[in-house]
């Protein structure tokens, strides 16, 4: 039986400009991540990344403490979806960051203010009803990610373990998929991944199936103030 562990990447920088980069945390976390498979001695065959910059971050660190020389292979299929794009469409002012900042600035709760925003976004782009406004539809996501999953897994052949570092997004869509949960759910699922959390999905020629979920034991003890959600 193989293995293919999907990683959600260290925390990034919500709320700036440029969300795409890796906060001190995040590298915290991913080196602490590396340091907990090379303890279990996790066999690795191939390690696959999206394409994305917190994607590499978090790989390059992870596997420097993991200590493997294994160089990952990009595939856009496991890239999140657009949140900006999805934050736009559903609020046309915050086109403009600056509009943005000031709204969060103003609420007597910016955390509190962002998870509500974000949810109203997600809620709006699984709905259905808009799909034509986006550049990637939720169906659309969605088929990318398994495709990704399936593709991957038929490239690996029998009894081959991988790690995959992506977003919440694809693990959502992927867990989704497996477990048969309904769209409207999906996101309570996301909502819940932590930064640097490893979900398996266990495979043979009798198809593939969720093994575990969000699994970040490796951030209990001297490490609980690492887990992150954003």
């Amino acid at each position: 039986m193989g293995a293919v562990y999907l990683i959600r990447h260290g925390q990034a920088s919500f709320g700036a400009e440029n969300y795409d980069q890796l906060s001190e945390t995040g590298y915290i976390q991913a080196r602490v991540l590396g340091e907990a498979l090379k303890a279990r001695q996790t066999k690795v065959d191939t390690v696959i990344m999206g394409t994305l910059a917190r994607h590499q971050q978090t790989a390059e660190t992870c596997l420097k403490a993991l200590g493997t020389d294994i160089a990952p292979t990009r595939i856009p299929g496991f890239n999140e979806f657009d949140h900006v794009e999805l934050i736009v469409r559903h609020t046309p002012r915050y086109a403009s960051h600056a509009a943005w900042m000031e709204d969060l600035a103003a609420a007597p709760d910016p955390h509190r203010a962002i998870q509500d925003m974000f949810g109203q976004a997600v809620t709006r782009w699984l709905a259905g009803k808009h799909d034509h406004e986006y550049a990637e539809s939720w169906p659309a996501f969605q088929q990318r990610c398994i495709r990704a999953l399936d593709s991957l897994i038929q490239d690996l052949g029998p009894s081959k373990t991988a790690l995959v570092f992506t977003s919440g997004g694809p693990v959502t869509a992927i867990c989704k998929h497996l477990l048969h949960i309904p769209d409207e759910h999906a996101f309570r699922l996301n909502w819940t991944l932590a930064n640097c959390g490893i979900t398996k999905v266990v495979y043979s020629d009798r198809g593939h199936h969720l093994s575990t979920l969000n699994e970040h034991a490796h951030f209990e003890g001297p490490h609980r103030d690492l887990v992150t959600y954003r």
